[in-house]
């Protein structure tokens, strides 16, 4: 098997249309050598929502229940909250993706959040004939700057002007970023209303509990972390986050991934990953 550093595979990230920006946080993508073969991660929970359009052969991933390797199909959402994914190996890859970021994703669609999480969505499901048009146009553009000009057009013309619920749309960056240091109570203050209101009104909006997502971004952040630096230890790693100790870190993981840190991370590391490092703006 290869490893990542002896891919040939062509990898890109960029920054949004400016209009874009506020709601996306990059489009990026990859496309492999005809002979080769990309072993794909396992994709677990947490806040992200992520649009992949595939050029190539679209994703496969095991299917646990029925014991079979499925397809997706050529553009879908992933809104993973649950369950992880594991994507199985591909030899003709080549997808565009576009990562929103957290709250962002009504600002393009009225289908509640609670509908897509951890379901498998087409984008034609959510977006009807005009995803299937911009399908076809995918398949007749020729290069990368054509593609990603071809769905940044899309996401605008589908971009809502108004946000379903403000208050919690402008809360949710702060929860993901400062999730070690603020308590829900305190980000309730912060906007002036009630702690149950403002948690009613959160898992309306979001389909997940502010608890949810404040455990969710710790666990997504220290991840991260550890992929893109393989030489820290992840004990510190998971303190300079938020853990308590190293049970909580080792309770916390096992309840994600079903396994303990080292033995996901051995794992992990022997493929490829979605953890992209920082834009530079």
């Amino acid at each position: 098997m290869q490893t990542c550093a002896q891919l040939s595979m062509k990898k890109f990230q960029h920054d949004p249309t400016q209009r874009l920006r506020p709601y996306i946080d990059r489009i990026w993508g990859w496309e492999s050598a005809a002979d080769e073969t990309i072993h794909l991660p396992n994709l677990l929970p947490g806040t992200g929502a992520e649009l992949y359009f595939h050029y190539r052969t679209p994703f496969h991933y095991y299917h646990a229940v029925d014991a079979e390797e499925k397809a997706f199909t050529q553009a879908h959402l992933l809104c993973l909250r649950e369950r992880s994914l594991n994507l199985t190996a591909s030899a003709d890859l080549g997808f565009i993706a576009v990562r929103f970021k957290i709250g962002m994703l009504p600002r393009f669609n009225r289908i509640p959040m609670h509908d897509l999480a951890d379901q498998l969505v087409s984008a034609q499901d959510i977006w009807g004939q005009a995803a299937h048009s911009l399908c076809e146009q995918l398949c007749y553009a020729r290069t990368l700057p054509a593609r990603v000009e071809l769905i940044q057009s899309f996401l605008l013309s589908q971009l809502q002007p108004i946000a379903t619920d403000a208050l919690i749309e402008q809360s949710m960056p702060l929860l993901y970023r400062q999730y070690a240091s603020i308590s829900i109570a305190a980000l309730a203050e912060h906007f002036c209303i009630g702690r149950r209101q403002f948690e009613r009104r959160f898992l309306a909006t979001n389909g997940q509990t502010a608890s949810s997502v404040k455990c969710s971004s710790r666990f997504q952040h220290t991840v991260r972390n550890l992929m893109l630096n393989e030489q820290i230890n992840p004990v510190s790693v998971a303190l300079e986050h938020g853990y308590y100790d190293q049970a909580h870190f080792i309770h916390d993981f096992k309840k994600f991934t079903g396994s303990s840190p080292e033995q996901y991370l051995k794992q992990a590391r022997n493929k490829t990953h979605f953890y992209n490092t920082s834009l530079v703006r």
